[in-house]
C-alpha cells in the first residue's frame, strides 16, 4: 500500500517511469474490478476484461494529463470512474445508429437487483451524472458499489464514511435514481 501511495506521488509529479511499476502493484485488483463489472453486463458483451483494465489504466496514468491522487482508495475510484465511463462509451457504440441498435429504457428498481438485467447503461450513467451535481457523494457511492463492485465497506472505506452513512446515502441514491430512470422511461 505504501508503494503505490508513493508511486502515485511519482506520477502526479510527471515521472513517466513511475507509471510502469505502478501496474504491477494494482493490476490483480483492477482485473477483479473489470471482471465483477462485466459479469453484470448483458448477454454478448465483447469487450474483455484485460481490455477494460488496460483501457482504464492508460487513461489513469495519462502523463499529458496531470492526475491527482490523494490515496490509494482516490486511485481505485478513479479507476471504478474510467471503467465504467468505458463501458458506457461502449453501450453508446453498440446503441448508436451506425450500430443499429434502438435505446429501450428501463425503470431501476433497486440497483443491486438490477446487475445483469440489461439495465439501460446509458441512461444509468446519465443519471449519475444528474446526481453527482446534487449530491457527489452518493453518486461515487453508486459508482463503487455497482461499477466497481465493492462491497458496503469497501465502499465506505474509500469514501472515508461510516457503514451507517454509506447505507443511508445508498437508500437516497437508489429512490433518486428509480425516480430519475422512471421519468426517462417513455421519453426513449
Amino acid at each position: 500500500m505504501n508503494d503505490v501511495t508513493r508511486i502515485l506521488s511519482g506520477i502526479q509529479a510527471g515521472d513517466s517511469s513511475a507509471a510502469e511499476h505502478l501496474l504491477p502493484l494494482v493490476y490483480d485488483e483492477l482485473r477483479k474490478l473489470a471482471a465483477v463489472r462485466l459479469a453484470q453486463e448483458k448477454p454478448g458483451q465483447t469487450l474483455q476484461a484485460t481490455a477494460l483494465v488496460h483501457d482504464a489504466y492508460i487513461r489513469l496514468v495519462d502523463v499529458e494529463k496531470a492526475q491527482h491522487w490523494n490515496s490509494r482508495g482516490h486511485f481505485f475510484g478513479a479507476a471504478a470512474e474510467a471503467m465504467r465511463r468505458i463501458l458506457v462509451e461502449n453501450a453508446r457504440r453498440k446503441n448508436g445508429p451506425a450500430a443499429g441498435g434502438e435505446l429501450c429504457r428501463v425503470e431501476l428498481g433497486e440497483i443491486a437487483e438490477a446487475q445483469g438485467l440489461g439495465l439501460d447503461l446509458v441512461a444509468l450513467s446519465d443519471a449519475l451524472d444528474e446526481l453527482q451535481s446534487k449530491d457527489a457523494r452518493a453518486s461515487e457511492l453508486v459508482k463503487l458499489r455497482f461499477f466497481a463492485g465493492l462491497t458496503r465497506q469497501e465502499a465506505a472505506d474509500l469514501l472515508g464514511i461510516s457503514v451507517a452513512t454509506a447505507d443511508n446515502d445508498w437508500a437516497y441514491a437508489k429512490g433518486w435514481l428509480k425516480a430519475e430512470l422512471a421519468g426517462n422511461s417513455g421519453g426513449g
